[in-house]
């Protein structure tokens, strides 16, 4: 204790005691008093840990904010009081994914979500998808066109493209099949005509194609519980490259298709090759959605600098799902912390943990951050 503040200190323990025989009633006032005198720092610093995460959703609710990439298969009142408290919008995206039930068929979720899209009162809007594991069937190409133009016309407002393409998808003769295939070339056209927008989900990190260390990469846990889609070593398989430069000849040969890539596009450990990306191509952006570990473990200065520099074109995304066997009120705290420790990386300057690793927030502009977290989703993804 400081000469100064102990003091302090027993100068108020005396007077305590002085006044005790006149007012008891002061006495636990004053000793309250003392002690934070002594020890303010710490008292200021138990104040601010309470009051922080109800003042990062009450910052985050301000922006009205859009999480432009989520997965719910089912809702309750929790849910919907969360999505009304904190002002909440979701594009809830859907894929076919044949290694897991509930999304190995199309139509039942599209079913599904469009129930979820009535029931929500405004905060949930609907991203369709196509069915990839059809591709080899002749009528691959138009059945897709009137099953995403049917969605259109009952509400969806952008289409999803899922890295089964180039990582599992294979054409008759047994060739992985890269994202720009011709037989995709006219969904789209498609797309682009009814002036929606292409959610891509295409290759995955550099990771997939590597060795797997945890400690390395925050998404190695992912590949050990989800083999599948570890590519090392897999016969035939196209490399992370390839992928992506098919990705690229798409946005090429459609200029006039608004296309999201999604996880950072696929680009997460090079910011560089992000910037050179949204560069040289006008209708490209890119989404948050699952990588804000990438954003938050780089170097704060590059990180902020980058998101100035391409404050247009970053959309808030988190990949956050409610499973049909969620519990809802657990998921709800999941949901919250995310956007709790998102809102401290991107609002404040902060210095907080993630996973055990210490994260220093960039305090962007508002202006900023009301472009991440809505304009933005509302400019690249019409009828948001």
């Amino acid at each position: 204790m400081s000469t100064s503040i102990g003091k302090t200190f027993n100068h108020c323990t005396h007077t305590a005691m002085m006044l005790l025989r006149k007012a008891p009633s002061l006495l636990l006032l004053l000793l309250a008093v003392a002690l934070t005198v002594s020890n303010p720092i710490s008292m200021a610093a138990a104040s601010q840990d309470k009051t922080s995460e109800a003042d990062a959703l009450k910052g985050f609710a301000s922006m009205h904010p859009i999480d432009v990439h989520v997965h719910v298969f089912r809702s309750g009142p929790g849910f919907q009081a969360m999505l009304e408290e904190e002002q909440l919008t979701l594009l809830n995206i859907l894929v076919v994914d044949d290694t897991w039930a509930p999304r190995n068929q199309l139509q039942p979720q599209i079913d599904d979500a469009w129930k979820l899209v009535h029931s929500s009162k405004g905060h949930v809007f609907l991203c369709t998808t196509f069915d990839g594991y059809k591709f080899n069937s002749p009528t691959f190409t138009q059945d897709s066109i009137r099953q995403i133009d049917r969605d259109f016309k009952d509400g969806a407002i952008g289409v999803k493209i899922w890295k089964t393409f180039g990582m599992e998808i294979k054409d008759s003769a047994g060739k992985y099949v890269l994202p720009d295939d011709p037989k995709l070339q006219p969904i789209f056209e498609d797309i682009a005509q009814h002036d929606k927008t292409l959610m891509a989900h295409l290759a995955e990190p550099d990771l997939a194609w590597q060795p797997l260390d945890v400690k390395k990469d925050p998404l190695g846990q992912y590949y050990i519980d989800n083999p599948q889609w570890h590519m090392l070593n897999k016969p035939g398989v196209p490399s992370k490259k390839a992928i992506l430069e098919a990705r690229d000849h798409i946005l090429e040969k459609n200029p006039k298709l608004r296309m999201v890539g999604v996880h950072l596009g696929s680009m997460e450990m090079d910011l560089d090759d992000i910037a050179r990306h949204l560069d040289k191509y006008p209708n490209f952006a890119v989404d948050t959605a699952a990588r804000m570990e990438y954003l938050m473990y780089g170097d704060p200065a590059k990180v902020r600098a980058f998101l100035m520099k391409y404050q247009d074109r970053v959309l808030y995304g988190t990949d956050l799902d409610m499973n049909p066997d969620a519990k809802i009120d657990e998921s709800v705290k999941e949901w919250k912390e995310t956007y709790v420790n998102d809102w401290r990386f991107f609002a404040t300057d902060e210095t907080f943990q993630v996973e055990g690793r210490k994260v220093r927030g960039l305090k962007l502009p508002k202006e900023v951050l009301q472009k991440i977290y809505r304009t933005n989703a509302q400019h690249w993804v019409k009828g948001l």
